[in-house]
């Protein structure tokens, strides 16, 4: 699908957003000294002021004075109230998760996507799970999320408590 890499010494990082069903490929750029990253969606250069207001939040404004406020909530971003799916591909973090159990077979750890507070734990070592059944709730800016498991199976082991 895409990767990361270098263009001219900056380091990009390839993001597919899916807007509507159709994904579209974004290449994003390191910003410069003003804080403004260049960035690329579907071939067609844009220049973004991107800043990170607290962990999950960024403010966006584009080269066009269009500003946006744009919110990390698991696998999907709300931007101004729109939620968007979105995959980021970089071969790094590709390559950690194939070792850590990444295929279909064997056991899959099951990692928050941002850093939250455990508010209810759901199953028990031992259990039975059914693929994308939900096992910890955790609060994150003032959201709840239920992280669901990746796969049918039994849970080996729960490294988390409430609080």
């Amino acid at each position: 699908m895409g990767d990361g890499g270098t263009a001219g010494g900056v380091a990009r990082v390839t993001v597919w957003v899916e807007i509507d069903g159709v994904q579209r490929r974004v290449e994003l750029g390191e910003a410069d000294a003003e804080g403004v990253a260049s960035c690329t969606v579907e071939g067609e250069a844009v220049r973004v002021d991107a800043r990170v207001l607290e962990p999950g939040v960024m403010s966006l404004v584009l080269e066009d004075g269009r500003q946006f406020r744009c919110v990390l909530d698991g696998d999907a971003v709300v931007v101004d109230g729109w939620r968007s799916e979105f995959a980021v591909v970089d071969p790094r973090s590709l390559r950690s998760r194939r070792g850590a159990g990444a295929g279909a077979d064997g056991p899959r750890a099951l990692k928050a996507p941002m850093p939250g507070r455990v508010v209810r734990v759901l199953v028990e070592a031992g259990d039975a799970v059914e693929e994308h059944q939900g096992v910890v709730v955790i609060e994150a800016m003032k959201m709840q999320n239920e992280l669901k498991t990746p796969k049918a199976g039994r849970v080996g082991k729960v490294a988390v408590a409430v609080g």
